[in-house]
C-alpha cells in the first residue's frame, strides 16, 4: 500500500529496539523478579567505587572524602615498601593456589560420583548431607574444627594415638599443618554445594550420547571421560575464570576463626591484614590502596584467564 515501509527497508535499530522492547513486556514478570539482584549490586558494589578516591588522599572523618587532602600515590608507595604487604600477599596467593589445586576438582568429582547414583532416594540423601556445612556459619564449624583437633581432647588425635600411636599434633597452632586444614575445611564447607552448578550442567546432556557410547562399547569410565566431561567443560571453564578472579581474596570469616598467634606467619592475609590495620587502627586511605590493588590484579587475571579459555575453543564470560 502507498505510504507504508517495505519490512526489508526497516532500518535495522528499530527492528532491534522493538523486539526488545517485546521480550521486557513478555517476561515483564522475569524482570521485576531480577530487580532485587539489580539494586544489591548497584548500591553494594558499583556505589561503594566512588570511595576508591579515598586511596589518593589523606582521608579523615572529620573533613569526609571531598574534604580530605590529595596524597597521590604516597599509600600505594607504602604499600608496595612494606614486607608486611608482601607477607600477606604470599599467604593470600598460596591459601588460593591450596584451594584451586586440591578443592576446585572435588565438586566435579562428587557431581560425577552422584550423577552415576540410580536411587533416587539415596542420592537425595547424600546431597542433603554434602549441601548441609554450607549452610552453617564458619564461627560454628571453626569451632568443630577445633574441637575436633583439639591436641588433647579433639578426636582426630584420640585416633592418631590409639590406633597408630602418634604423639599429639598441633594442628592449628603448626605453621605446616595450619594451611592443610583451612584448605580441608574449606572443601568440607563448600565441595557439596559446589556440585548444583555440575549436576544441572550434566542433567541437559542428551541421553543418546550414554547409549550410543554403549554400544561402541565403552564402560562407565569412558562414558564418563568421552560424554559427561566434555558436556561440562564449558561450566567448567565459566567457574574456573570465576574462581581465578578471587585469586587476591581470602574468605575474612573463615580466616578470621581459625587463625592465631601462633600461626601469623602463614595465615595472616589481606583481608585480616585490612580488617586488622583499616578497622582497627583506622588507616582507610593506606587500606583503600590495597582493596583498588586487589581489584586491578583481579580484573587481569579474569581477563587473562577468559582469553585462554577462549583460545582453547570454550566459551568464556564474554
Amino acid at each position: 500500500m502507498k505510504g507504508m515501509i517495505p519490512v526489508n527497508q526497516v532500518p535495522v535499530g528499530t527492528k532491534k529496539k522493538g523486539t526488545i522492547m517485546k521480550r521486557l513486556i513478555r517476561d515483564k514478570y522475569l524482570y521485576m523478579m531480577l530487580l532485587p539482584v539489580i539494586f544489591f549490586y548497584i548500591i553494594f558494589k558499583y556505589l561503594p567505587m566512588g570511595g576508591e578516591i579515598i586511596a589518593f588522599k589523606d582521608y579523615r572523618f572529620t573533613d569526609g572524602i571531598l574534604g580530605s587532602k590529595w596524597a597521590g600515590f604516597k599509600h600505594f608507595e607504602l604499600l608496595f615498601d612494606s614486607a608486611d604487604f608482601w607477607r600477606v600477599l604470599r599467604n593470600t596467593l598460596l591459601l588460593n593456589v591450596y584451594s584451586i589445586v586440591f578443592g576446585f576438582p572435588v565438586p566435579i568429582v562428587l557431581a560425577l560420583l552422584l550423577n552415576e547414583v540410580r536411587r533416587e532416594w539415596y542420592k537425595r540423601i547424600v546431597q542433603n548431607f554434602l549441601y548441609v556445612p554450607h549452610f552453617i556459619s564458619w564461627v560454628v564449624l571453626g569451632g568443630i574444627l577445633v574441637a575436633m583437633l583439639s591436641p588433647s581432647t579433639g578426636i582426630v588425635n584420640l585416633i592418631l594415638d590409639k590406633v597408630f600411636g602418634i604423639d599429639p599434633i598441633y594442628f592449628m597452632a603448626n605453621s605446616s599443618w595450619w594451611p592443610v586444614m583451612y584448605t580441608l575445611s574449606g572443601i568440607w564447607r563448600e565441595a557439596g554445594w559446589g556440585t548444583i552448578l555440575y549436576l544441572a550442567a550434566m542433567a541437559a546432556i542428551d541421553t543418546q550420547l550414554y547409549e550410543a557410547a554403549k554400544i561402541d562399547g565403552a564402560n562407565k569410565l569412558r562414558q564418563i571421560w568421552h560424554v559427561t566431561l566434555p558436556g561440562i567443560r564449558s561450566t567448567i571453564a565459566i567457574l574456573l575464570i570465576l574462581r581465578m578472579g578471587s585469586m587476591m581474596d581470602v574468605g575474612l570469616e573463615q580466616t578470621l576463626v581459625l587463625q592465631n598467634s601462633s600461626v601469623l606467619d602463614v595465615a595472616d592475609v589481606i583481608s585480616t591484614y585490612v580488617y586488622r590495620v583499616g578497622l582497627q587502627n583506622m588507616n582507610y586511605s593506606y587500606t583503600t590502596a590495597i582493596g583498588l590493588f586487589q581489584s586491578i590484579v583481579g580484573l587481569i587475571l579474569i581477563i587473562s584467564v577468559n582469553r585462554m579459555i577462549k583460545v582453547s575453543g570454550e566459551r568464556g564470560l564474554w
